[in-house]
């Protein structure tokens, strides 16, 4: 439909499996940069991500043309 405008955000919350503790500080942002550019990659807008060693928060602008539980299948 012409002159459509939509505007998604969602917040994700994902931890690592058992709550371990595993994101290491010394990897952490290239991790942070790596899903970044998943993100990109299939055109949403990433608009924050940050976390703990034992999750991670991610605020992303979702175009409609993917399916939600298919880019955290890619995310994850």
């Amino acid at each position: 439909m012409a002159n459509t405008f939509t505007q998604i955000h969602i917040r994700f919350v994902f931890a690592v499996k058992f709550r371990k503790g595993m994101i290491q500080p010394q990897w952490k942002d290239s991790l942070y940069k790596y899903i970044t550019g998943i993100i990109q990659n299939k055109n949403h807008k990433l608009l924050c991500i940050n976390g703990m060693p034992d999750h991670i928060h991610i605020l992303i602008g979702v175009r409609p043309s993917q399916s939600v539980s298919d880019l955290m299948k890619e995310v994850k």
